[in-house]
């Protein structure tokens, strides 16, 4: 087990080295301490230990963890040493010219992509609730029949901060917006109709991945809401979003905590260059009864469901963009494309 560890920590420092940018270093970042990463997959072998195993092996892990990220960070140091070494080198300013002026700005796509989500359910009578980027662990996890020993829960998944609520248990930065379908319908009487787009934030950095990512929620509650009405509004919202009719649905079974029974949402193009490519595009299902109970409603009366969304995946099939990290690397020349 220790040669295995070490080999890793040696992998770790010839994959960091041989990487020749930026993007690649953060991609076999993301095979070492990355969700599905090697560490991970380590950490979460732990629970088939024997229990006297667990702890000498626990910190021998962890110990390779920190070592693991010591090489990245240095090697993130020298890739910024190089670029900064770079750009001196190549910016020189010529303190004659005259000033420039102040250009027009513009919405960034994925804020462009957000009042359009807005736009198309306020038209078929859904309202748009916000609420806060920091949560409690109940609204975040618990109300939502995420389990105590849910991955989700993980320092590996979720950012936590030095605070606790009124349980005593850490604050943390909102890993989905679902939250707001809780805050939302403990406050509001059926029939409930409402999204909940804003920002999320999870460990996990790729170029399909953010650290911070845009998200929209959706919550339909009534007294006979089921999957047909789901297929309906979401088929419908993919149409107005996309600007055509030329789209399927499938709907994968699947699970999630909060909905029973659950389903990915795939969804394809008729035409086009992505045509006969399937897409998840969203998880969704029926509201588990023991969420409908936490809004504070009679699951034998009450039922409906929810989905989510990535924005920013939505974004970027709606302009054909192949990385999410160019909507963050603050490069006008893609962004200015999206405001002409």
């Amino acid at each position: 087990m220790t040669e295995s560890l070490d080999d890793l920590i040696k992998q770790a420092e010839e994959k960091f080295a041989a990487a020749p940018d930026v993007a690649s270093l953060e991609n076999e970042k993301a095979k070492f301490l990355g969700k599905n990463g090697a560490v991970t997959s380590l950490l979460k072998g732990l629970a088939s230990l024997p229990v006297e195993e667990k702890k000498a092996v626990g910190q021998r892990i962890n110990q390779i963890k920190r070592e693991i990220e010591a090489l990245l960070t240095a090697r993130r140091e020298r890739f910024a040493e190089e670029q900064l070494a770079q750009r001196l080198a190549a910016e020189k300013i010529d303190v004659t010219l005259p000033g420039r002026g102040l250009n027009r700005g513009g919405l960034h796509p994925v804020i462009q992509s957000t009042l359009r989500i807005e736009g198309i359910f306020r038209s078929i009578g859904f309202d748009v609730a916000d609420g806060p980027e920091i949560e409690t662990d109940w609204y975040n996890f618990t109300s939502l029949n995420n389990p105590l020993n849910h991955p989700a829960r993980s320092m590996q998944d979720t950012f936590y901060i030095d605070h606790q609520d009124e349980a005593g248990l850490p604050l943390m930065l909102r890993t989905h917006t679902s939250p707001m379908q809780v805050r939302y319908a403990r406050q509001h009487k059926p029939p409930i109709k409402v999204i909940a787009p804003g920002r999320t934030y999870r460990v996990d950095s790729d170029a399909t991945h953010s650290p911070m990512f845009h998200q929209v929620e959706g919550l339909w509650i009534d007294e006979n809401i089921s999957f047909a009405e789901l297929k309906g509004v979401y088929t419908k919202f993919l149409q107005a979003f996309f600007e055509t009719d030329d789209i399927q649905l499938r709907f994968r079974s699947s699970f999630f905590p909060f909905t029973e029974p659950s389903a990915e949402i795939d969804m394809m193009f008729n035409s086009g260059p992505m045509k006969g490519q399937w897409l998840e595009i969203s998880g969704a299902g029926q509201v588990h009864p023991n969420v409908v109970r936490n809004f504070g409603l009679d699951p034998e009366k009450y039922m409906g469901f929810a989905f989510g969304s990535g924005i920013e995946r939505l974004t970027m099939l709606r302009y054909g963009v192949n990385d999410l990290r160019l909507f963050y690397e603050g490069d006008l020349r893609f962004l200015e494309q999206f405001n002409r």
